[in-house]
């Protein structure tokens, strides 16, 4: 069970050509507002990962998580997520215990399974072996962490006599994402805890802990949030709606809601807004309703929120930052 609830921004670096600036400014104004992030109040920073995205969709979240951590102090870094299945386990379990020496011990690593075509085809792994790709990845990954030789013999992966060196003297939480209910499942099976889309398969998994036997207090839930806050919620929503629409849109091409081609397109901000996993809430609604979901699930550890949507400025997603820093955290904390 959470004893402290974190608070954190959500990155995905996404650089869109219809509002497209040069990418050295791009990661610098954002490094820099993370950096103020922190000054406000914010207690985390979570990373997500894609590849082969005509927006610059973040390819290398470690790496990121190497320059935030040399920039920041006391915030929390993780991802939510990386495509483990896309990697070897071996080197992500040495990128991730280096990470964490690095920062102190501020990194968790938080995978999934993934699902885009083109992604699996370029690292040429089959969709079809998701599940065991990750089980073993996450097997491995403990292994590795663990001091002593590896030895893992698998349907995917061989690792043998061999220790992975340095060792983290904080062993980064291993966090599994997943919308379907085998997904969450597997969360609350292998993992230490899940990661959640906009409060999807909470139910779910703590209903799973239960039939693995585990207790409330072994749980863990990451929460990537959704809402728009601002004072006006409303009218803001309407100021950034191109970008909201482009999210919720190049996420239904990509098949994370469905099958691509079988999930319509939102045909407007409004529509997205209105269907998709957005809520709109003021600084009283979202104080109301972030309290409720922690009351209700007190094992959700973290709660993040999309700093700026794709497309949108680093000036105009900072307003948003502001709000929730001086109108929000102070009532939840």
């Amino acid at each position: 069970m959470a004893s402290k609830v974190n608070f954190g921004l959500w990155y995905d670096f996404r650089n869109p050509q219809e509002w497209r600036v040069p990418f050295e400014a791009f990661y610098a104004e954002r490094l820099q507002q993370i950096v103020e992030a922190e000054a406000l109040g914010f207690d985390s920073c979570w990373l997500t990962e894609h590849h082969f995205c005509d927006d610059g969709y973040t390819p290398s979240p470690l790496l990121l998580a190497g320059a935030i951590g040399a920039r920041t102090a006391r915030m929390q870094l993780g991802t939510n997520l990386m495509l483990l299945p896309l990697h070897d386990p071996v080197r992500i379990a040495e990128d991730a215990a280096t990470l964490s020496l690095l920062t102190g011990g501020r990194f968790d690593l938080g995978v999934g399974i993934g699902y885009r075509q083109l992604e699996f085809d370029q690292f040429q792994r089959q969709l079809s072996h998701r599940p065991s790709l990750v089980e073993e990845g996450i097997e491995i990954l403990r292994r590795s962490w663990s001091g002593k030789p590896v030895n893992f013999s698998g349907k995917r992966f061989h690792v043998g006599d061999l220790c992975i060196t340095p060792v983290p003297e904080n062993k980064p939480s291993i966090l599994l994402g997943g919308m379907a209910v085998p997904a969450i499942e597997r969360a609350a099976r292998v993992a230490d805890g899940f990661l959640c889309t906009g409060g999807l398969g909470l139910d779910t998994y703590v209903a799973s802990l239960e039939k693995f036997g585990k207790s409330m207090d072994e749980g863990r839930a990451v929460l990537g949030c959704w809402a728009i806050i601002a004072e006006d919620p409303e009218a803001e929503a309407a100021r950034i709606g191109d970008y909201v629409l482009y999210q919720a849109n190049e996420y239904i091409r990509w098949g994370a809601f469905g099958p691509p081609g079988e999930t319509p397109l939102f045909e407007n901000a409004a529509a997205a807004i209105e269907n998709g996993l957005y809520e709109l809430w003021d600084a009283d609604t979202a104080v109301r309703e972030l309290k409720k979901i922690m009351k209700d699930y007190p094992c959700i550890a973290d709660i993040h929120f999309w700093a700026q949507f794709p497309g949108e400025s680093v000036e105009s997603g900072n307003r948003r930052l502001r709000y929730i820093a001086e109108k929000v955290l102070p009532r939840l904390r």
